[in-house]
């Protein structure tokens, strides 16, 4: 950001040659930088030589951050309307969040680099557009104030007020005008990256796993390279598709767990995602008692006409519940499914139907937590491809029942947690000796989606009407205009906005941070 008060502190200052020697850093108990010079020449040359397309350039600059200054004032003033308290729509921006959630290395690098691009892009469009009006920079410093990094363009504030009004507004507008282009540019290179990336990467086939951290509940069933291919019966494409299909169960086992807190003993049945039970199985596996031992799962038969059920001591539905039976899920998620909450197409949409020989029983499901079926398939594992190279043919998979190229398992917990322990990516590599490869369309996905959250951040808070950046001078600038304001009065008009801004600027971003801790 072109920071305003080094302009001031060096105001009364002269234009100093390129070539005479400067300290290269300063340092003071709350602030330091390291100041560049080298760049100065070369700057000044590019803005000269093209300073006829670069005024032309961040005069449309001048016209979107005027704009934006007066949209994100306005947006200041509305949002400070209403009562000092979180609405409901701030807490509902995600109904997945995970406390203590962390970043990773990757991510932290990630978002670095993301940084270091965006405030670079931010400074070079201010020395350019000095340098296309004629102005040489007499630095470009990175610094640290207090804990907050930053950078700026310095160059002689005198001879930025003797040029015209509208010069002034395309050096100052020119960082704000160049995050925003930048943004634009990180937009459409996520929307064509699935197209560049086309002929050596399946997009939207579904999910495919990175990692697993040993802290994941997951760890053990997946592996990195596996693909997962439906939750409780309906299809995964994308990772989208999965944290949606996580906030759904989620969003369906709230209400019953809150019902059920009233009663100690209660526990629910979820009446319409059954499977068919051999009769064989049902008699071996009658249980008098209240639990099962760990490595079983209780069942209790259901009835079409069912869409829950409750077993407790004292429930008006004891007698639709039949007694307890303790099965292995592992077993039972192989056997044919029944009820109306599974989401399947064609043949094998079903009803309560099983054959005369089965009984459609449904697991009893502990207040809070979730009964999760995640069929997966290991198309990149040494058996898959050994399978594939023995019956020469493409490999089709099966999302009942365990094969040699994946299978299903069955969580039973938490789903927020589960839903962001893994590390999913769209993306999968056409061929298994390129499976080296498949983590770089995931690095290039969170490095152009940071970089456009950063990029439009940086010139989100630069359009603010704040003291110490661009949103200051941007205004000072364009109150000159108003020539019936004495000069007077132009500094109170002006004290009073940056003041205003200032306070509510602050107060939104600590709701926003409120909001999100």
């Amino acid at each position: 950001m072109a920071n305003r008060w080094t302009r001031r502190r060096r105001e009364v200052q002269t234009r100093l040659p390129l070539h005479v020697s400067h300290p290269s850093s300063s340092i003071s108990y709350w602030y330091c930088d390291f100041k560049i010079y080298n760049l100065n020449e070369r700057l000044f040359s590019f803005g000269c030589r093209y300073a006829r397309f670069l005024r032309v350039w961040f005069t449309v600059g001048v016209a979107f951050s005027f704009m934006a200054l007066l949209g994100v004032s306005v947006m200041l003033l509305w949002d400070s309307a209403g009562p000092f308290h979180l609405r409901s729509r701030d807490m509902e921006i995600n109904s997945l969040s995970v406390p203590g959630l962390s970043l990773s290395i990757m991510d932290t690098g990630i978002m670095i680099v993301s940084t270091l691009i965006s405030v670079a892009l931010h400074e070079f469009g201010h020395a350019v557009a000095a340098a296309s009006e004629g102005l040489q920079i007499e630095y470009i410093a990175i610094f640290l104030a207090v804990l907050f990094p930053g950078a700026l363009v310095a160059f002689n504030y005198d001879m930025v007020r003797s040029l015209p009004h509208f010069a002034a507004l395309r050096i100052y507008c020119a960082g704000i005008w160049h995050n925003v282009m930048f943004c634009a540019v990180c937009a459409l290179a996520l929307f064509l990256l699935p197209l560049i990336l086309h002929p050596v990467y399946l997009h939207n086939e579904g999910p495919m796993v990175l990692g697993v951290p040993q802290t994941s509940a997951l760890s053990g069933f997946l592996s990195p390279y596996d693909v997962i291919v439906s939750l409780d019966g309906s299809n995964i494409k994308s990772p989208q598709e999965w944290m949606k299909k996580m906030a759904q169960i989620n969003a369906q086992i709230l209400p019953k767990s809150t019902y059920l807190e009233e009663s100690l003993h209660s526990q629910a049945v979820s009446g319409r995602k059954g499977y068919c039970i051999p009769n064989s199985w049902v008699e071996e596996s009658r249980s008098e008692q209240f639990s099962c031992p760990d490595e079983l799962t209780a069942f209790v038969r259901i009835s079409c006409s069912n869409s829950s059920l409750l077993v407790g001591r004292g429930d008006s539905d004891k007698d639709k519940v039949e007694d307890r039976h303790c099965l292995p899920a592992k077993d039972v998620v192989k056997l044919k499914k029944c009820g109306d909450e599974w989401e399947m197409t064609g043949n094998e949409r079903s009803h309560c139907a099983c054959s005369e020989e089965e009984s459609c029983m449904a697991p009893v499901q502990i207040p809070g937590l979730s009964w999760v079926e995640i069929s997966y398939s290991s198309p990149y594992s040494s058996e898959c491809l050994k399978l594939r190279r023995n019956l020469s043919s493409t490999y089709s998979e099966n999302n009942s029942g365990s094969t040699s190229c994946g299978g299903s398992f069955v969580y039973v917990g938490d789903v927020p947690s589960v839903a962001y322990s893994i590390q999913l990516s769209a993306y999968q590599p056409r061929w298994s000796s390129i499976i080296f490869s498949a983590y770089l369309p995931y690095v290039l996905e969170k490095l152009l989606g940071c970089a456009f959250h950063v990029s439009a951040t940086l010139g989100l808070l630069n359009s603010l009407p704040v003291y110490f950046l661009d949103g200051e001078s941007i205004l000072e600038t364009s109150l000159c205009y108003i020539t019936w304001l004495t000069p007077r009065r132009r500094r109170g008009v002006l004290r009073f906005c940056l003041a205003t801004g200032t306070l509510l600027s602050v107060i939104t971003i600590l709701r926003i941070l409120y909001s999100i801790l």
